[in-house]
C-alpha cells in the first residue's frame, strides 16, 4: 500500500513505478475509518523548504498504520536539507517508526529559483534511482538517508530566510485578465483554494500550502507569482503523468463515487 501527495507529477510517477495503484493523501484525508492494515506501507512526497507538506503531516497524525514495513519516498529538485531526518522526527513524533527513508532526485519546481525549461534538460536519472529503491524495499531493507551538517545548515539557512517574511508563501498568487475561466485551477488544488466567479477563477489564500499545482497547470499562464520567478513563460509538468492523473489525485470539487 502507498500513498502519495503530488503536485506537478514527480512524487505520482515514482509511487506508480513503486505500487501500481497508489492512493492519493488528497481523497485519502477524507476516508471516514483511517486506519490502514497492508504488510507494507510507504508514503510518497515531495518536501517543500525541506520539510513534508502540511497536507501529508496532517494525514499522518489522523491515520494509524497497521504494518511490518512503513517507509516515506521523498523527491526533491536541488537540495534536500536534511529532509529524511526532519521526516522521521516527525512521524517518531507521532509515534510511527520508520524501517526505511530515502530521498529522490528530481526536476525542482519552485518557480522563484528554477528555470523550468533548464530542469526539464537535467537528467538527474530519476529512473535509475527508483531502482535502486525498489531494490532495497522488495529487501525490505532498514535505512535512513544520511544527513550532513551541511545539509542541516541549508535548512536552518531557509529557516532563517523565513523569518522576516513568515507569511509570504501564503500570499503568492495573482489572476490575470488571461484567465478564461477554464477550472483547472480549482481541480487541481489539494485544498480547495479556488473558485469560480463568473468565467474568472478566485483564489482564497487560506488554507493554501503553496504547492503551486495551480500555477502550473494552467493552461493559459494566467495564474502569476507575486515574487520575481526565473522564467515566468516556462511550466513544469511530469512527462510520465497526465494532467487528469492530478486532477483524479487532488480534485476536492468532485462528487463522491458511490
Amino acid at each position: 500500500m502507498v500513498f502519495y501527495f503530488t503536485a506537478t507529477g514527480n512524487s505520482l510517477y515514482v509511487a506508480k513505478e513503486v505500487d501500481a495503484q497508489p492512493v492519493s493523501i488528497a481523497q485519502a484525508i477524507h476516508d471516514p475509518n483511517k486506519i490502514y492494515q497492508a504488510d507494507s506501507i510507504g508514503i510518497v512526497c515531495p518536501v517543500f523548504g525541506h520539510e513534508m507538506p502540511e497536507l501529508v503531516k496532517e494525514f499522518l497524525k489522523i491515520s494509524r498504520f497497521e504494518t511490518n514495513y512503513f517507509y516515506i519516498l521523498l523527491t526533491y529538485g536541488n537540495r534536500h536539507g536534511g529532509a529524511a531526518e526532519l521526516a522521521k522526527a516527525y512521524v517518531e513524533g507521532l509515534g510511527i517508526h520508520p524501517d526505511y527513508i530515502n530521498v529522490i532526485l528530481m526536476a525542482d519546481n519552485f518557480l522563484p529559483g528554477f528555470d523550468m525549461e533548464e530542469q526539464r534538460r537535467l537528467d538527474k536519472k530519476v529512473d535509475e534511482q527508483i531502482v535502486h529503491i525498489k531494490s532495497d524495499l522488495a529487501e525490505r531493507k532498514h535505512f535512513i538517508a544520511p544527513v550532513t551538517e551541511q545539509d542541516r545548515a541549508a535548512h536552518q539557512e531557509f529557516l532563517d530566510r523565513l523569518k522576516p517574511a513568515p507569511g509570504m508563501f501564503h500570499d503568492l498568487y495573482e489572476i490575470t485578465d488571461d484567465c478564461i475561466g477554464c477550472g483547472i485551477c480549482t481541480k487541481v488544488c489539494p485544498k480547495k483554494c479556488f473558485h469560480m466567479e463568473g468565467q474568472k477563477s478566485v483564489w482564497n489564500p487560506a488554507g493554501c500550502i503553496s504547492c503551486m499545482a495551480c500555477i502550473h497547470a494552467c493552461p493559459m499562464l494566467a495564474i502569476k507569482l507575486k515574487m520575481p520567478e526565473k522564467n515566468p513563460q516556462a511550466r513544469y509538468r511530469n512527462e510520465n503523468i497526465s494532467l487528469c492523473e492530478i486532477v483524479d489525485a487532488n480534485n476536492q470539487w468532485a462528487e463522491p463515487q458511490e
